[in-house]
């Protein structure tokens, strides 16, 4: 086995827009691939049929699925985030707050300083935590 990268199905045509969010609000991140369908392919011509972005150094994948599954994104997996400080995890939490939805409010739940749980405007979960 070579590795391990977490993978994540749009179905809305949006995941080069969920990439370009994400490498704007992470530092040190990057689209690092992305392969598009073309015309007379299997997806609509121009979305990704796969591509590959890293967050501070973790690679994660990403498709526009053409076919519509029963199922999305559930916040039984996520993203765990730590931030270095307070201003950091703050300001984390507000952008991907932006047409999204708090699970666990920015607040102290006693196994941290701080930390907060959200849904982004694309239906992914994301954990931020100020150890």
């Amino acid at each position: 086995m070579e590795k391990i990268t977490p993978f994540l199905m749009f179905q809305d045509s949006n995941a080069e827009e969920a990439m370009n969010f994400y490498i704007s609000i992470f530092e040190d991140s990057r689209i690092t691939n992305i392969v598009r369908y073309g015309a007379n392919q299997a997806g609509p011509e121009g979305t990704v049929m796969q591509a590959t972005f890293t967050l501070k150094g973790q690679e994660f994948m990403c498709i526009d699925s053409f076919v519509k599954h029963q199922f999305s994104f559930t916040p039984s997996f996520s993203s765990f985030v730590t931030c270095s400080n307070e201003e950091e995890l703050v300001d984390l939490y507000e952008k991907l707050m932006e047409g999204g939805q708090a699970l666990m409010p920015l607040n102290n739940y006693g196994f941290s300083k701080k930390f907060g749980w959200v849904n982004d405007r694309f239906g992914v979960s994301w954990q931020l935590n100020l150890p």
